[in-house]
């Protein structure tokens, strides 16, 4: 009769341990044991700098290679993007709007992921030009066609009753370090750029006239970009990949002395004051739950100069399917309350 009960007594702590977290936890612990469908992932990245840092230090802490995926990272710039990734050069693009202008374009290009969706771009002028007016008639320096840049540009313009091409001449550059470079030598009158550029900006005593964060412009960038038939053909890979990803989020977040040693290195930054300032840049928009927001989405559409992107339909360039799962089972324990799925 005890034996019996005994053993009525350990089926109910089964039971209950299921219902717990510890149950939970052991199922996200199978969920990282997944296996890859794909053992090698070529993942190109816009740019250097804080918004990359996740992915450079979870590459470099080994958080992909411990899951049995190998993630090799190059630069690449977003106007060679779509083409790489539809090529199969590239599986991954964490880039900014590249992915939308190329699904706009009719090729079916998606974001899984959002890793960063509040603007970091800042809006410079040279000495003595002070107000989004004054640029009226001059020039502004930013990086390539259809990038964060240009999204801002427009839609700042339009509130001001301007037009892009008409009032304010925009200038083209491979990336930040171009524009900025356009701007330091007098060639351009104003420059939009995103960290660390900005932060070199500022020390300089250029003034701002658009701080984007504080003003709350959304956009996504970097965000994970990749062809929907990749989706189809390799989720566990997508899925250890954003695993990692999220990995060297709270890397860099719980460990800063490593997190800028990595940015140091990737970003060239030696300076102490500057590369503090480039960190905390990053600390600020680096997402924890990286569901896409539509919205950020919309607010790319709205601007864009293709006749009648605005009316198309939104859902068409995202898919949260394996964000969401990877939230449920992983990084809902790695920052508990802080995402959502």
């Amino acid at each position: 009769m005890l034996r019996r009960q005994y053993k009525l007594f350990l089926g109910f702590i089964t039971v209950a341990f299921w219902l717990t977290g510890a149950g939970r936890s052991i199922r996200a612990a199978e969920v990282t044991e997944i296996k890859p469908e794909k053992p090698r992932l070529a993942v190109a990245i816009a740019a250097t700098g804080p918004l990359y840092l996740p992915i450079l230090l979870a590459n470099e802490a080994g958080y992909f290679s411990k899951r049995g995926l190998t993630v090799n990272i190059s630069t690449l710039s977003a106007t060679a993007s779509a083409q790489a990734l539809l090529s199969g050069q590239v599986d991954i693009y964490q880039g900014g709007t590249a992915t939308i202008h190329a699904n706009v374009g009719g090729s079916d290009l998606i974001y899984i992921a959002a890793s960063v969706d509040r603007s970091t771009l800042v809006l410079f002028g040279q000495k003595g030009l002070t107000s989004f007016e004054a640029l009226r008639g001059k020039s502004v320096a930013t990086t390539s066609v259809g990038a964060f840049g240009e999204i801002a540009m427009r839609k700042t313009a339009k509130e001001h009753g301007m037009e892009i091409g008409k009032d304010i001449k925009l200038l083209y550059h491979k990336g930040p370090p171009d524009a900025l470079s356009t701007f330091l030598v007098g060639n351009a009158d104003g420059v939009i750029i995103t960290p660390p550029q900005t932060d070199m900006a500022r020390s300089k005593g250029f003034p701002v006239i658009i701080d984007f964060y504080e003003k709350g412009l959304k956009i996504i960038g970097p965000g994970t970009g990749v062809a929907r038939s990749f989706v189809q053909k390799n989720p566990n890979t997508l899925k250890i990949f954003l695993m990692g990803y999220l990995d060297g989020v709270k890397r860099s977040l719980d460990d800063p002395t490593y997190a800028k040693k990595i940015l140091g290195q990737s970003s060239k930054i030696t300076d102490a004051k500057l590369l503090e300032q480039s960190y905390q840049d990053g600390v600020k928009v680096w997402n924890k739950d990286m569901t896409v927001d539509p919205q950020a989405i919309k607010l790319v559409l709205e601007q864009s100069s293709v006749a009648k992107a605005a009316e198309l339909d939104v859902k068409r360039f995202y898919d949260n399917t394996l964000i969401r799962e990877v939230n449920r089972d992983y990084g809902s324990k790695l920052f508990p309350g802080q995402v959502k799925w």
